[in-house]
């Protein structure tokens, strides 16, 4: 694992830019003290926020461009117009180039997608890239993708998703078998589509030795736990992390309005403060910020847009822990010793359909 870990940061994505970025990654940089930064932007919006954290200024270099990815753009858009020249580009770029482990951005997400793709390239086996994510549970965290990155997948893309999200999970979690659970409508064998029920039937003959195949799984197993690793299809992935954060904004207000109720609800608030805070804490979405870009041949990670800085800086740390503890050669690994029983189990099922 590197001694250093080189952080490229997309200075002017998101919504309000530097002066978010720039004070989360001090945050950050003060839990991982080895680290150093690239600041990709604007450098007369940067340099001014930098001055006001000179352990970060210490370890930062700024690589100016006056060009951003606008928020509202289409990937194809943004490729044409702001190609080799735009803060996201050249924070993959560094990535590329070996000038950075990692880059964050917390622009625009398909135009992400699109710039990681064009520039890294995907890893060896992986069909296209897909965006993981840390999900709290009752049961401690969970790795849950795809959350978006790209819509369907067959069989072998599911599986893909399987080797690379407990991949994942053992570096984030220390886990030497994962758990993995395909996110479906029912846990009976008989439900969901075909290429869901093939993609189990691949897991199973997989007989991995670096992870567990427990099975289907339904939405509610995801906030229970009951899997280090969910797999999905993007647009099922999707669908149930915006329910769950509209749920838990839900359950925050109808919390406030009945605390507020009455003088004896807020006498009961009073004494049950701290119990409050903690289930704040718990589901607080800036704590559980950051979502990755697995697959591409370097660390891509994707920030909330209109996080605060608190929030980009659990971001920063995902990154940092994904480049220290070597997640590509560990996705590789896996790759290259189940790949071939995957190229088995998808010939078995071939022949039987």
């Amino acid at each position: 694992m590197p001694q250093k870990v080189r952080i490229a940061l997309d200075a002017m994505g998101g919504d309000v830019g530097a002066s978010v970025v720039i004070p989360g990654a001090a945050i950050s940089l003060s839990r991982h003290p080895g680290s150093e930064f690239l600041l990709v932007g604007d450098r007369a919006l940067i340099e001014p926020e930098l001055a006001k954290h000179p352990a970060l200024q210490a370890v930062s270099k700024v690589i100016h461009t006056d060009v951003a990815v606008k928020n509202d753009e289409k990937p194809s858009q943004a490729l044409r117009r702001t190609r080799r020249a735009s803060s996201m580009w050249l924070a993959i770029d560094a990535v590329k180039h070996g000038e950075a482990d990692v880059a964050v951005s917390a622009g625009n997400t398909g135009a992400l997608m699109a710039m990681g793709g064009l520039n890294l390239r995907t890893l060896p086996g992986v069909d296209r890239p897909a965006l993981a994510a840390v999900w709290p549970t009752l049961r401690g965290d969970s790795v849950v993708l795809d959350l978006g990155a790209s819509i369907g997948g067959d069989a072998r893309h599911l599986a893909t998703l399987a080797v690379m999200g407990s991949a994942m999970a053992s570096v984030l979690f220390n886990l030497e078998r994962p758990t993995v659970g395909l996110l479906n409508i029912g846990s009976e064998e008989i439900k969901g589509h075909g290429e869901i029920r093939e993609a189990a039937e691949m897991l199973r003959a997989m007989n991995s030795s670096q992870f567990d195949y427990i099975g289907f799984v339904e939405g509610d197993a995801i906030g229970k736990g009951l899997a280090d690793v969910i797999v999905s299809e993007g647009f099922s992935g999707n669908i149930a992390l915006k329910a769950a954060e509209g749920t838990a904004r839900q359950m925050f207000t109808l919390l406030r309005e009945a605390m507020s109720s009455s003088w004896l609800a807020r006498i009961g608030y009073l004494f049950a403060r701290g119990a409050f805070q903690k289930l704040r804490d718990k589901l607080d979405p800036n704590k559980s910020n950051g979502g990755l870009l697995l697959g591409l041949n370097g660390v891509v990670v994707k920030s909330h847009g209109g996080i605060n800085a608190e929030g980009f800086a659990y971001a920063v740390d995902v990154g940092y822990e994904m480049a220290h503890y070597d997640l590509l050669t560990k996705i590789n690994q896996m790759l290259n010793r189940d790949g071939s029983a995957l190229i088995r189990a998808q010939t078995v099922q071939e022949a039987v359909s």
